[in-house]
Protein backbone atom coordinates (compact mmCIF):
# COMPACT_ATOMS: atom_id res chain seq x y z
CA UNK A 1 0.00 0.00 0.00
CA UNK A 2 0.91 3.58 -0.94
CA UNK A 3 1.56 5.76 1.88
CA UNK A 4 2.22 9.70 2.14
CA UNK A 5 1.33 12.46 3.98
CA UNK A 6 -1.74 14.57 1.62
CA UNK A 7 -2.43 10.97 -0.77
CA UNK A 8 -5.10 8.97 -0.81
CA UNK A 9 -5.22 6.02 -2.74
CA UNK A 10 -8.36 4.01 -4.09
CA UNK A 11 -7.48 0.08 -5.46
CA UNK A 12 -9.00 -3.02 -5.91
CA UNK A 13 -7.79 -6.02 -4.05
CA UNK A 14 -7.15 -7.93 -7.26
CA UNK A 15 -6.58 -4.91 -9.76
CA UNK A 16 -4.20 -3.08 -11.89
CA UNK A 17 -6.55 -0.07 -11.62
CA UNK A 18 -6.27 2.73 -9.14
CA UNK A 19 -7.20 6.02 -8.31
CA UNK A 20 -4.28 8.30 -7.00
CA UNK A 21 -6.46 11.38 -5.13
CA UNK A 22 -3.06 14.09 -3.76
CA UNK A 23 -3.60 17.31 -1.53
CA UNK A 24 -2.57 20.70 -3.97
CA UNK A 25 -1.31 23.70 -2.54
CA UNK A 26 -3.01 26.99 -3.49
CA UNK A 27 -6.15 24.90 -4.24
CA UNK A 28 -8.87 26.93 -6.24
CA UNK A 29 -12.36 25.31 -6.34
CA UNK A 30 -13.06 24.75 -10.25
CA UNK A 31 -16.71 27.07 -11.44
CA UNK A 32 -19.51 24.60 -13.41
CA UNK A 33 -20.59 25.87 -15.12
CA UNK A 34 -17.15 26.08 -17.19
CA UNK A 35 -16.22 30.14 -17.55
CA UNK A 36 -13.28 31.52 -19.49
CA UNK A 37 -10.15 32.43 -17.30
CA UNK A 38 -11.58 30.60 -14.54
CA UNK A 39 -10.35 27.51 -12.84
CA UNK A 40 -11.16 24.50 -14.72
CA UNK A 41 -12.64 20.44 -13.22
CA UNK A 42 -9.50 18.23 -13.02
CA UNK A 43 -11.76 15.03 -13.39
CA UNK A 44 -15.17 15.08 -13.57
CA UNK A 45 -16.98 11.22 -12.06
CA UNK A 46 -20.54 10.52 -13.70
CA UNK A 47 -22.65 7.54 -11.36
CA UNK A 48 -25.79 6.11 -12.51
CA UNK A 49 -28.35 5.61 -10.20
CA UNK A 50 -31.70 3.71 -10.61
CA UNK A 51 -33.76 6.81 -8.11
CA UNK A 52 -31.82 9.85 -8.99
CA UNK A 53 -34.14 11.70 -6.08
CA UNK A 54 -33.17 9.28 -3.70
CA UNK A 55 -29.55 9.40 -4.49
CA UNK A 56 -29.52 13.58 -4.78
CA UNK A 57 -30.86 13.83 -1.20
CA UNK A 58 -28.45 10.58 -0.20
CA UNK A 59 -25.58 12.49 -1.38
CA UNK A 60 -26.51 16.13 -0.62
CA UNK A 61 -27.16 14.23 3.46
CA UNK A 62 -23.51 13.27 2.61
CA UNK A 63 -22.61 16.77 2.24
CA UNK A 64 -22.92 17.55 -1.53
CA UNK A 65 -24.03 20.51 -2.93
CA UNK A 66 -26.34 20.94 -5.70
CA UNK A 67 -25.46 23.04 -8.27
CA UNK A 68 -27.53 26.18 -9.13
CA UNK A 69 -26.91 24.91 -13.50
CA UNK A 70 -28.80 21.62 -14.28
CA UNK A 71 -28.55 21.37 -18.08
CA UNK A 72 -29.93 17.78 -18.17
CA UNK A 73 -33.14 16.48 -17.16
CA UNK A 74 -31.90 12.96 -16.26
CA UNK A 75 -28.80 14.24 -14.57
CA UNK A 76 -27.92 15.75 -11.68
CA UNK A 77 -25.12 18.11 -11.12
CA UNK A 78 -23.41 18.83 -7.67
CA UNK A 79 -20.28 19.79 -5.68
CA UNK A 80 -18.16 17.20 -3.32
CA UNK A 81 -17.09 19.08 -0.06
CA UNK A 82 -13.79 20.47 -1.65
CA UNK A 83 -16.10 22.03 -4.69
CA UNK A 84 -15.61 19.06 -7.35
CA UNK A 85 -18.67 18.66 -9.74
CA UNK A 86 -19.97 15.23 -10.18
CA UNK A 87 -22.69 14.01 -11.83
CA UNK A 88 -25.43 11.28 -10.75
CA UNK A 89 -27.56 10.26 -14.03
CA UNK A 90 -30.24 8.12 -14.00
CA UNK A 91 -30.06 4.86 -15.37
CA UNK A 92 -32.89 4.41 -17.72
CA UNK A 93 -31.76 0.82 -18.79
Amino acid sequence: MHEEPGTAVVAPPQGAVYIVFQEAAGYRPPIWPPADGEQRAMTHLDFQVADLDTAVAEAVARGAVLAPDQPQEHVRVLFDAAGHPFCLCRDDG
